[in-house]
């Protein structure tokens, strides 16, 4: 119990009664109650909801913690960056069913997008874009003000294929940068967009 008790940092919290913790300090109580015994295996439901930035970043080392001392987590939150730094393996679920399940980059070898560049413009007229579109590998285009999000397909050299664009049409743009998919790309795509309840 005392060593649960330090691992999550409570040690200066051991007189109070949980109703007196904070929202932060009860997850980590949660967290302390369910490894006293030392499992092998843990199952944490959202551990982190509602907690302050500290607490959280306190609760996700534990878990990175726990897991290199043998413990096997099965981790479910609906925060999918804290899933991208924690999980070996991930299954996403959809109204119930698991719909796909593997490593991040199995997971991201099943959706279309594989790289998108976000590109900044100044006075770029609706023509460009349109033609910007048939840039190689180009899938879809988005467009935030004078921010594009340019999705592209498996392919290389995306980047040096946009430049070369830009440089033939003597295109203007302030910030330029590549990003592959997240986790969050992955999710909605397989997904879809829609809001659920």
């Amino acid at each position: 119990m005392k060593e649960a008790i330090e691992f999550v940092g409570l040690k200066d919290y051991v007189k109070f009664y949980p109703k007196k913790l904070s929202g932060g300090l009860k997850r980590r109580l949660n967290i302390a109650c369910g490894i006293a015994h030392k499992p092998k295996l843990i199952f944490l439901d959202e551990p982190t909801v509602a907690v302050d930035a500290q607490s959280r970043n306190f609760v996700l080392n534990g878990i990175k913690k726990l897991n290199k001392e043998g413990s096997t987590i099965i981790y479910k939150t609906h925060y999918l960056e804290e899933v991208e730094m924690l999980c070996k393996r991930i299954i996403i679920m959809d109204n119930s069913k698991n719909l796909v399940s593997g490593t991040k980059e199995e997971l991201k070898a099943m959706i279309t997008t594989s790289e998108k560049i976000v590109v900044g413009f100044l006075n770029i007229q609706d023509q460009m874009v349109k033609k910007m579109e048939k840039v190689p590998h180009v899938i879809d285009i988005e467009r935030e003000e004078e921010e594009f999000i340019i999705k592209f397909e498996n392919g290389i050299n995306n980047v040096a294929n946009l430049l070369e664009f830009i440089k033939e049409n003597h295109l203007v743009y302030t910030k330029l940068h590549s990003q592959l998919p997240s986790l969050n790309d992955i999710f909605l795509e397989l997904t879809g967009k829609e809001l659920r309840d």
